[in-house]
């Protein structure tokens, strides 16, 4: 009941539905979904309330209306993930397009800080992605992802990996990343560091830590990237 609570407006319970449809793959990436009218008369609620909700998917970037032809489920293409996602650019905003050396890939038991991040549990299973980020052909970000294993079965069998690996998630996996959470630091950069990228030990380098957010709340990758931002910026649109 309102006050409650755990009340929620109904276009937010018609919200949730529609997200619980996607996030079991019941419409999956370039789908279309009901008309705002089918869902209505399913869910017993206006259509003003199913349109509400369905404009809330929309700015998430969950669902695209398509002009004449209806709404469907947001496919995450790799320049899509990339342009959301990668925010490396020129001075002035100019945003820049990586691409990926080889990379290293293994399986091994996840360490306690991995646990913490990503909330597993001790004894489960990690997968371990190593790889240099380039812009115009030059290695500007040394990246460590760390996925845990049960939401990526055998991706350290899949060679090689994308560019955009959030492409992939959702493709492969059903595992749509919503949003997220971002740290950024200045540091100095390691021996390890400089193996990677064409820096010295000491020279300065930008962190950012994340830990990506799939549509069901769960936290499916922490990324470690350590980037030379010499000649670039990282830059983010307030609005």
């Amino acid at each position: 009941m309102e006050g409650s609570p755990h009340y929620r407006p109904l276009y937010r319970q018609v919200y949730d539905f529609l997200v619980k449809q996607i996030s079991e793959s019941v419409w999956r990436p370039s789908e279309p979904l009901p008309s705002e009218q089918a869902l209505a008369e399913q869910l017993k609620v206006s259509q003003g309330t199913v349109r509400k909700a369905m404009d809330a998917l929309v700015a998430e970037r969950l669902i695209d209306r398509r002009q004449g032809k209806g709404t469907y489920v947001a496919e995450q293409t790799q320049e899509r993930a990339l342009f959301r996602f990668f925010r490396l650019a020129e001075p002035g905003g100019a945003r820049k397009t990586p691409t990926s050396t080889e990379e290293s890939v293994k399986r091994r038991a996840a360490r306690s800080a991995e646990i913490q991040k990503l909330g597993l549990s001790k004894g489960d299973q990690v997968v371990e992605i190593l790889r240099t980020r380039l812009v115009d052909e030059r290695a500007v970000v040394f990246e460590r992802n760390i996925l845990p294993l049960r939401n990526f079965p055998d991706i350290d069998r899949k060679r090689p990996l994308p560019n955009a690996l959030y492409a992939m998630f959702q493709q492969d996996y059903g595992v749509n990343i919503v949003s997220a959470e971002e740290e950024l630091r200045a540091d100095a950069a390691t021996a390890e560091d400089a193996r990677y990228l064409p820096v010295e030990i000491g020279a300065p380098l930008l962190q950012i830590e994340r830990v990506a957010i799939a549509l069901d709340g769960s936290r499916v990758e922490w990324r470690l990237s350590r980037c030379d931002t010499s000649q670039l910026i990282y830059a983010v649109t307030l609005s």
